[in-house]
């Protein structure tokens, strides 16, 4: 973590216990959680154990369309950030990697009759590994055409960014001008992108620079606003939602949903098997309606697609 522990701790007393336990473990470990397999259970609290996966069956169809590569060591290898909660990020144990992407994970593996196991790392190291260190990676893709050059995507879900200050806006952070403003993002993400690009804007204006946070770690990027560190941060928008949820009164968005598109789970390029069998797991998971449990038992049901696509076509 890029924070000294005075601040950690400063910032730790305005933050919910679930958050807390976020920030004091959120380095990467880069190694797979023993408790995280698809039997669905856990050393959580009710509050953060998510949807029970056990009584998913194999597909045996399904199950047929993998690869040895990914099938044959019996297990489902998925690298994630887990910094970036609701979707994935780690329980009040420190250890248990938890949310709804996880447990989309578990379903997918359970579909195929494998065992799942999460590969905690940094978001911008997971897609340059799949294939490779991962099998897959599920860890909020928004898909892009610059992603999709270096790896395939099956579609599960949608959701917009979101800008997210203090509460009562004290640095009165303007989102049409940020030019001068200490903004923080997470390395990496579409939303960094975003704000490089209004930074260029403002240096061709000849105003004063943005002053670009970024870190390895969502946890860090809330961290940054929450402390007065930075005076804005932008994110996915189950992410901003979740965090301010979790930091009682101390943060709250500012405008408007922007740009809504869709995530996806990232597959070696050119492994149409693997991809054709993600993408038949999920929508069966759609189908039956477990993947409506699942999104509902973390409340971004707003988020849920009818319908999983390789390769969606985007701008």
């Amino acid at each position: 973590m890029s924070y000294s522990k005075g601040i950690r701790c400063a910032t730790a007393a305005a933050l919910s216990a679930a958050m807390i336990m976020s920030f004091a473990a959120c380095g990467t470990t880069d190694e797979g959680d023993s408790n995280s397999s698809a039997d669905g259970n856990s050393s959580t609290s009710s509050s953060t154990k998510g949807f029970d996966t056990s009584s998913i069956k194999k597909d045996d169809a399904i199950a047929a369309l993998l690869p040895d590569s990914v099938a044959g060591d019996g297990t489902l290898t998925v690298g994630t950030d887990t910094s970036y909660a609701p979707a994935e990020f780690l329980a009040e144990d420190g250890k248990t990697a938890v949310g709804f992407d996880v447990d989309l994970s578990k379903a997918i593996a359970a579909v195929f009759g494998l065992k799942e196991e999460t590969i905690s790392s940094t978001f911008d190291s997971i897609i340059p590994s799949v294939g490779s260190k991962y099998d897959i990676g599920i860890s909020s893709f928004t898909v892009t055409p610059e992603r999709m050059d270096a790896v395939d995507f099956v579609t599960y879900f949608k959701a917009g960014s979101t800008w997210v200050v203090r509460k009562g806006n004290p640095d009165n952070v303007d989102t049409s001008n940020l030019c001068g403003v200490k903004v923080a993002v997470q390395t990496g993400t579409t939303q960094e992108e975003e704000v490089n690009k209004a930074n260029e804007q403002c240096k061709a204006d000849g105003k004063d620079a943005i002053d670009i946070q970024s870190s390895k770690l969502q946890t860090d990027v809330t961290t940054a606003v929450a402390s007065g560190k930075a005076s804005i941060f932008y994110a996915d928008s189950p992410v901003a939602g979740y965090a301010i949820s979790q930091t009682g009164d101390t943060l709250e968005t500012l405008g408007d949903d922007t740009g809504v598109t869709p995530e996806a789970v990232a597959i070696k390029k050119g492994d149409s098997a693997t991809a054709q069998a993600v993408q038949k797991a999920i929508q069966k998971l759609m189908d039956d309606g477990t993947y409506d449990k699942i999104l509902s038992t973390w409340g971004v049901e707003s988020g849920a697609l009818d319908k999983a696509e390789i390769n969606p076509t985007v701008e």
